[in-house]
């Protein structure tokens, strides 16, 4: 009886020591999803392209963005390529790939203020033939100024139905406004 005892005390000694030994598993690092800081619009007409750019390399909040003036000509049509960049790495991330490839879930959308100052129509789609809006061409109307709100929406399907489009579903991914002179 002596000798059970014995080795259940040192049973019970070896699975404590066993059981303190043992650590939680430290859960991974996640790696944070991509910091969209530029926003970059290249104009293109007759075979000249101007690039104008979105920057806030620190976030919202902080530091004011860096933001160029879009310039345009009065009565002409720009066709117009987005990028969308990660400039808080070294070196920048061009993230307009990925957005591409999920382009199933993500929507831009162009607001012009006046609203007769512009206008913009998404020129590319996804794979169900919805718009993306990393391509658009911009219709210019008579000189004028006002402002070029762009909104990077993520919508995904939700229970297997689209539901891109433009509203509050889903997340805002990045929001740009640009000044806008058309002369």
């Amino acid at each position: 009886m002596k000798l059970v005892r014995n080795r259940i005390w040192v049973m019970a000694l070896l699975a404590t020591s066993l059981l303190a030994g043992c650590k939680k598993d430290e859960p991974s690092p996640v790696e944070d999803s991509e910091n969209l800081t530029t926003l970059k619009l290249i104009f293109t007409n007759g075979g000249v392209s101007t690039t104008y750019a979105f920057k806030d390399l620190d976030g919202i909040g902080g530091n004011a963005p860096v933001i160029d003036k879009i310039n345009l000509d009065a009565n002409k049509t720009y066709t117009v390529a987005v990028e969308v960049w990660d400039e808080s790495k070294t070196p920048a991330e061009n993230t307009t790939t990925e957005i591409e490839e999920e382009s199933f879930e993500h929507l831009f959308v162009y607001t012009p203020t006046p609203s007769n100052l512009l206008t913009v129509t998404r020129t590319d789609k996804d794979n169900r033939n919805l718009e993306v809006g990393l391509k658009a061409s911009v219709q210019t109307n008579a000189a004028g100024t006002g402002k070029l709100k762009v909104v990077l929406y993520h919508q995904p399907p939700q229970n297997g139905t689209p539901i891109k489009d433009g509203t509050a579903k889903g997340s805002t991914d990045f929001e740009a406004e640009f000044d806008v002179t058309v002369k």
